[in-house]
């Protein structure tokens, strides 16, 4: 499977924040509301996320869903 260089750097830009923020995947996962497979799969970059994931995630990392998009 292909991945999207835009996918990719989302993702990079998840696992950042979520370092930055001293959390875990699971720990992501649970203030997301999401599964921990998808999580991996985001940071990875393997996925597209929808808009209403994006918002979640931004959410659950207290940034603005823009801040997943620096760098591209």
């Amino acid at each position: 499977m292909e991945t999207n260089p835009i996918d990719v750097q989302i993702g990079k830009n998840v696992r950042k924040l979520r370092t930055k923020k001293g959390w875990s995947q699971e720990k992501l996962a649970r203030e997301a509301d999401m599964s921990l497979n998808f999580i991996g799969y985001v940071e990875r970059g393997s996925t597209g996320m929808t808009s209403k994931s994006i918002v979640k995630i931004a959410k659950a990392l207290g940034v603005a869903p823009g801040q997943l998009f620096q760098g591209l």
